[in-house]
């Protein structure tokens, strides 16, 4: 099962032309996701770190299959949707 979330575009409001020059940068959701092999924590929380040193970064979410060849758990899927703008997932070695 392959799910991809696209969350809705904000509404445009009309703002001063100051403030259209320099929009205000959101702060990003991450979410992760290991695949349970060794090293992907690493690899997960090694990108995690360098995204919050180049933006703004309100919460990470971090998942964990219980397996590589298994599927994630609906439960892990919908709090990943709900609670991240963007979700990263690794395998590594």
């Amino acid at each position: 099962m392959i799910r991809l979330v696209i969350p809705a575009e904000p509404a445009v409001d009309a703002a001063p032309a100051a403030e259209a020059r320099a929009p205000a940068r959101q702060q990003l959701r991450i979410g992760t996701l290991d695949n349970s092999k060794s090293n992907a924590d690493h690899l997960l929380g090694d990108l995690v770190r360098r995204l919050s040193a180049q933006m703004p970064v309100q919460s990470v979410v971090q998942t964990r299959k219980p397996g590589a060849a298994l599927s994630a758990r609906e439960d892990v899927l919908d709090t990943l949707a709900t609670e991240a703008d963007c979700v990263i997932t690794a395998m590594a070695d």
